[in-house]
């Protein structure tokens, strides 16, 4: 496979479903690279010289490769595209295995930045710095506005007990990778599960917003949300809590995982917090729950990929310190439930 041809992407089938699915669309033979792999669902461009497309795909070789990934999320993109929630447009959607061994979607290519790390962010300056983190809420609060049954998702999820099945779906998670004792994760669940809140009104939840997430365009303004594998019908502060995570220091200098809250003119938590309940007019009383779940949450995918690690599945660099940064977390989900929201 040359660099054109990368695994996963048949290009002179993709070009044939174009053919018979979108006549015109592409004009000249197409030429592809992948944009990121990982553990979760594989994203490719594809050109004809003169346009740009994006294929998103799930790994190779990967048992649970259903064809429900992808139309879920194909069809949450496709219903928020006419809402004004900034989405790529999604072009087509193919459930026949026999094109590229898995099914796919294709989108619109959507030209932006993700900013991952607060050294990337630091040439944009504290002033845009800002800017752009404070858009990332005013676009979660669009997002969250939008109704779901008036835009065919009121089936997508089971909004009804969704904080608890969320909580007891990482606590299986934790289990399966437990092989060392971790002070403090038991104590953590628990008192996560004691003090439960009752939830808002659910809305579509995107389940892994952030920064790096969405591409921000040359004006700062964001051009799209990406992602979408996680979104379900449920808790809109879940969302909340998670960008309020990922805007507090960790306090570990060259961490392996992307943090942005460090650039200058990063917004703190509190402020993040307060613009949001004032925009979408949501009870944010039990945000320091929500941020302690989320501190949680990566607390328990943290583990899983240093589980991983020590058993020798998992090679690259970063990935012999995950497993210091699990204790991290943790610490930092207690204080937080216990404490509330503190400034960096």
């Amino acid at each position: 496979m040359g660099p054109d041809h990368p695994p996963g992407l048949d290009l002179d089938r993709l070009r044939g479903l174009f053919e018979r699915e979108r006549p015109g669309l592409a004009q000249g033979p197409l030429t592809g690279r992948l944009i990121e792999g990982g553990r979760s669902n594989l994203t490719y461009s594809v050109s004809d010289g003169a346009s740009t497309w994006v294929v998103r795909r799930p790994p190779l070789g990967h048992v649970l490769a259903t064809a429900h990934d992808m139309r879920r999320e194909h069809r949450v993109v496709s219903a928020l595209h006419p809402t004004g929630v900034p989405v790529p447009e999604p072009l087509l959607l193919c459930e026949d295995e026999e094109v590229l061994g898995a099914p796919f979607y294709v989108m619109e290519f959507v030209e932006g930045t993700p900013y991952r790390t607060a050294g990337q962010l630091a040439p944009l300056g504290p002033e845009r710095t800002r800017a752009v983190v404070l858009s990332l809420v005013d676009t979660l609060v669009g997002l969250h506005a939008v109704d779901p049954a008036a835009v065919g998702l009121g089936d997508f999820g089971r909004p009804e007990g969704f904080l608890d099945r969320q909580l007891r779906r990482w606590g299986k998670q934790l289990d399966a990778s437990r092989n060392r004792d971790l002070a403090g994760i038991d104590e953590l669940h628990a008192t996560l599960g004691r003090r439960l809140p009752a939830s808002p009104a659910p809305t579509v939840v995107h389940g892994d917003y952030r920064l790096d997430n969405v591409l921000i365009g040359d004006d700062d303004g964001i051009r799209a949300i990406l992602d979408w594998e996680m979104s379900t019908l449920g808790d809109p502060l879940t969302d909340l809590g998670l960008l309020v995570m990922y805007g507090m220091p960790l306090g570990m200098p060259d961490s392996p995982v992307s943090t942005t809250a460090e650039a200058p003119g990063h917004p703190g938590p509190r402020e993040l917090i307060e613009r949001y309940a004032a925009r979408s007019g949501r009870d944010v009383s039990a945000v320091s729950w929500y941020t302690a779940f989320a501190w949680f949450k990566l607390a328990v995918i943290l583990e899983g990929i240093h589980y991983r690690y020590t058993l020798g599945r998992t090679v690259g660099r970063g990935f012999d310190r995950i497993g210091d940064l699990v204790p991290v977390f943790i610490g930092h989900g207690l204080t937080t439930l216990e404490d509330g929201i503190q400034e960096g």
